[in-house]
């Protein structure tokens, strides 16, 4: 994973400004068609409808239903991650930003993961009570959380380069991740890591990277087996793209680039697969996540072969029914307008 320094040297006022903008991404205060009763305070974002009952209606409550993992729910309802991009505005320069992407090689659609155990990204959940073990940084230390985290010296990691760990703590829930990772006689050498508090999804620093080159945590963005059996995802999946541009849309707070290049994908740029683009034929588990990118859509979380976009490791994965994605043209996508390219 390719990822220079991005904007990780702005001066103290910048930092500070871009914290309290990712803290209201965070807590959904840019969230899109959020709910809210009369009676709500000014900057108030709900996550349920809860009205008082008609003379001739019971009273009516309605909560998002939203991913779940290890009895953690994975971010508020309101979070970035989990918003319906469905209505959002088209970027204006969506029509470039696909041909460019297309022009560079792999145009269609892939999924990184399956049924053979030597693709996808697993994870694993482990007790409230696991033991912690140091962690030790080879590059991106001073932008990684320090340990101990609570991941078994057995914890599986992903095959090939990134080898990434992820791992979610029970009851703290919260979600520990590493990138380049490798265990020790202690505890876990890796390049980078960090953690997130699932019941918040507050940000990185502004400029800092994380497991993922975007800055971005990687467990909310795969695409996992029991949900999608479930016949419904509830959130954006990650994808990566061979090329991306130097600068980052939150959720996003790093870039892994130099290209200024404007028609290249930003790290946390959404797509969404186009709602006149016809998924009637599609089948099984590709049906389900064919639905989610037209209504989650996409986010860009690395640099990576072009439109391969992840899941979590799972032997009952039907590769069959996966392989019908693979006939589905970049061009079937969309840029979606979600904020404004930084650099820091």
């Amino acid at each position: 994973m390719d990822r220079p320094r991005g904007g990780a040297g702005v001066n103290g006022l910048l930092v500070a400004a871009g914290l309290m903008v990712a803290g209201l991404w965070a807590s959904g205060v840019f969230a899109a068609d959020t709910p809210a009763a009369p009676t709500a305070s000014p900057g108030e974002t709900l996550t349920s409808i809860d009205l008082p009952a008609e003379v001739d209606a019971p009273a009516e409550r309605v909560t998002p239903p939203g991913p779940t993992i290890g009895g953690c729910t994975v971010f508020p309802a309101s979070n970035a991650w989990n918003q319906d991009i469905s209505q959002l505005p088209i970027h204006p320069r969506s029509a470039q930003m696909i041909a460019t992407i297309q022009s560079i090689g792999g145009d269609d659609l892939h999924p990184d993961f399956g049924a053979n155990p030597d693709y996808g990204i697993p994870y694993i959940v482990v007790p409230e009570d696991q033991a912690t073990v140091p962690i030790a940084y080879d590059a991106y230390g001073d932008e990684s959380d320090p340990g101990p985290f609570p991941i078994p010296l057995d914890a599986p990691v992903e095959a090939g380069s990134d080898a990434h760990v992820l791992v979610v703590q029970q009851g703290t829930c919260t979600l520990f991740e590493l990138f380049a990772a490798s265990p020790t006689t202690r505890g876990w050498q890796a390049d980078s890591g960090a953690k997130w508090d699932l019941t918040t999804g507050a940000l990185r620093p502004i400029g800092w990277t994380s497991a993922d080159a975007a800055g971005l945590p990687i467990l909310p963005g795969l695409v996992r087996y029991d949900e999608v059996a479930s016949g419904v995802i509830r959130h954006a999946i990650r994808v990566t793209f061979s090329k991306t541009q130097r600068g980052f849309i939150l959720p996003a707070t790093h870039f892994a680039s130099s290209d200024g290049n404007p028609n290249l994908p930003a790290m946390g740029q959404r797509l969404r697969l186009r709602a006149d683009y016809d998924i009637s034929s599609l089948t099984g588990e590709a049906r389900v996540i064919a639905v989610a990118m037209q209504t989650y859509g996409l986010i860009v979380a690395d640099n990576g072969s072009n439109w391969f976009f992840q899941g979590a490791t799972d032997p009952r994965w039907d590769d069959d029914d996966l392989n019908q994605l693979k006939r589905i043209p970049g061009t079937a996508f969309e840029v979606v307008d979600t904020g404004p390219v930084r650099v820091g």
